[in-house]
């Protein structure tokens, strides 16, 4: 049954599907005639930028005791080199693709990739560990810039759902693969290079300036915004920005202040950024429900359009909220395994940096495998089938790890587990960002990419913050039966360890599950993502199909 817009005294709601409306047929009409290699650069140097991020984190990772030895870093301070990068490109992701949506996607990623490049080449001759910090955190501005921006870019250059399918599998595959480039690079630069952990930020320097020519030249030019009002929510912007950091900052913080969660400092910031987000939340709802209610106070500067939508949450009946609860689900598995698997083969198993490096190749090889796959299923199977199988995977996995034996072969537990996470990442990350582009209006999809990275961002602090609690606790209390009490100056014993990589790695298998527990509940009637006749746009809780007509109308049902 359709559904007629009463224009003549038109609601927020009603002005808003208008917008919506409007925004598809103005995407139409400045669709862009490009060759097929231009557009092969527009994905691949999209996919690049979401390689150089987790790059930036993976390849900081391994070279950190060397680091620590050059710079003499305390260990408590040490984990800033790579929380300061986490914390700034987290927090500013829904501030940078609101910026994105409303002055230009292809403008914010060319300055994100540039303030990277410019950032990574400054961490590269930092000579203290404060400087290396606080470089470090102008690093992440450039991400939080360029990943919103990559995500919109994509949704924009590729409406047809096949051409989408691809693009998305393959930016998706970038996050594994970036992972285990950097720890690959990290290894080898780090111990065969003369500027050893100086290399790595070298090396994303220049990679960030390469991908900078290729999106200068690939880029569709930017559509205008048809938004009405182009004002920025700077209340919104700032609540949420000091919100997250105090969180994010006191999820990485907690576990190693002087005295744990009960440091009176964690406790305040813990409780100071809980309120933000409350208040950002409230802030929004209001702004949104102002505007509903009167979109003439849209001009005023103190009614500005919302940062996020809530209302984006409830989109399609309140899936996208499930999707965005595993994503960060999800996100905590893989980053969780990540971690203790590079750590069991250093520390465990002591081997070095390079010997760490080979074992993660197979994430490179199967990672590039897995986008022609899912690029190929994507318009042929539903979204649970993705969802519940990837956090299956990823799952098992985890579990392997658990369940592994120090002394057989590489290749009875690390390698399935190596193979088997990068699926699980890219089935997930593909078919996620897939619906948050379908679901979200046009005007919006930076904003929205950027919540499903935030969520991924918050998934990352979530995921490491609890596998520690776990790893410390068990290692403590495997120590305290053999008669040892584990400090700053005794080490725990070997099979205490073991004892506790084993349950880090089930505390990840039990994020995966969890994921899959809720696809498995909430999405099951969603159908195929990669569909190609039905594009969905959503208002509030109601789920309207938009389809162009022969005269060039479009009816929402």
């Amino acid at each position: 049954m359709s559904k007629e817009l009463n224009l003549a005294s038109p609601s927020g709601k009603e002005l808003r599907l208008a917008r919506s409306l409007s925004n598809i047929e103005t995407a139409k009409d400045h669709g862009v005639q490009r060759s097929l290699m231009r557009s092969v650069f527009i994905v691949i140097t999209c996919t690049t930028a979401m390689l150089i991020n987790t790059y930036n984190t993976t390849s900081v990772c391994i070279s950190l005791p060397t680091i620590e030895k050059d710079l003499a870093i305390e260990d408590d301070q040490l984990q800033w080199l790579v929380s300061a990068y986490s914390l700034s490109s987290g927090c500013l992701l829904l501030f940078f693709g609101r910026l994105a949506d409303l002055y230009g996607r292809k403008r914010a990623f060319i300055c994100g990739i540039l303030c990277q490049a410019a950032f990574s080449l400054g961490c590269g001759f930092a000579q203290d560990p404060l400087t290396l910090a606080v470089l470090r955190g102008f690093q992440g501005i450039g991400s939080a810039a360029i990943i919103p921006s990559a995500l919109g870019i994509l949704a924009h250059a590729f409406p047809q759902s096949k051409a989408r399918s691809i693009a998305f599998a393959t930016f998706a595959a970038g996050a594994p693969v970036g992972g285990a480039f950097g720890m690959l690079m990290g290894g080898v630069l780090t111990q065969l290079t003369s500027t050893h952990w100086r290399s790595i930020f070298y090396t994303a320097a220049a990679t960030s300036a390469l991908t900078a020519v290729s999106g200068l030249i690939s880029f569709d030019a930017d559509v205008p915004s048809e938004e009405l009002v182009k004002r920025i929510d700077w209340i919104g912007a700032s609540l949420i920005t000091i919100g997250l950091i105090l969180i994010i900052f006191v999820l990485g913080q907690g576990e190693i202040a002087s005295d744990g969660w009960k440091t009176p400092y964690i406790i305040a910031f813990l409780i100071i950024g809980i309120i933000m987000v409350a208040l950002f939340l409230v802030w929004e709802w209001r702004l949104e429900r102002i505007l509903d209610e009167n979109p003439s106070r849209a001009t005023s500067m103190w009614t500005p359009p919302p940062l996020m939508s809530l209302s984006l949450w409830t989109r399609a009946k309140g899936r996208m909220a499930v999707i965005l609860v595993i994503a960060l689900l999800n996100w905590s598995a893989f980053t969780g395994w990540s971690f203790w698997v590079q750590l069991y083969y250093q520390n465990y198993l002591f081997l070095t940096p390079v010997e760490t490096m080979v074992r993660f190749i197979p994430m490179c090889i199967v990672g590039c495998l897995c986008t022609f796959f899912v690029a190929m299923v994507a318009a042929k199977l539903p979204l649970v089938i993705f969802i519940v199988s990837g956090l299956l995977l990823t799952a098992t996995a985890a579990i392997l790890f658990a369940l592994i034996d120090p002394f057989v072969t590489y290749w009875a537990f690390c390698f399935p587990s190596t193979v088997l996470i990068v699926f699980g990442v890219d089935f997930v990350y593909t078919a996620g960002t897939i619906f948050v582009a379908k679901t979200s209006h046009p005007h919006e999809q930076s904003v929205a990419g950027a919540l499903f990275q935030t969520m991924t961002q918050i998934g990352t602090a979530f995921g490491l913050t609890i596998s520690t609690i776990v790893f410390n606790t068990v290692v403590d209390n495997e120590s305290a039966k053999l008669g040892v009490t584990v400090n700053a100056n005794t080490h725990a014993p070997m099979s205490a360890q073991l004892v506790g990589y084993k349950d880090a790695q089930w505390t990840s298998a039990a994020f995966a599950l969890m994921g899959a527990l809720l696809a498995a509940l909430f999405l099951h009637s969603v159908g195929i993502v990669g569909h190609e006749k039905v594009i969905r746009h959503v208002d509030s809780d109601e789920t309207m199909a938009v389809r162009p007509e022969s005269n060039g109308t479009a009816i929402a049902k």
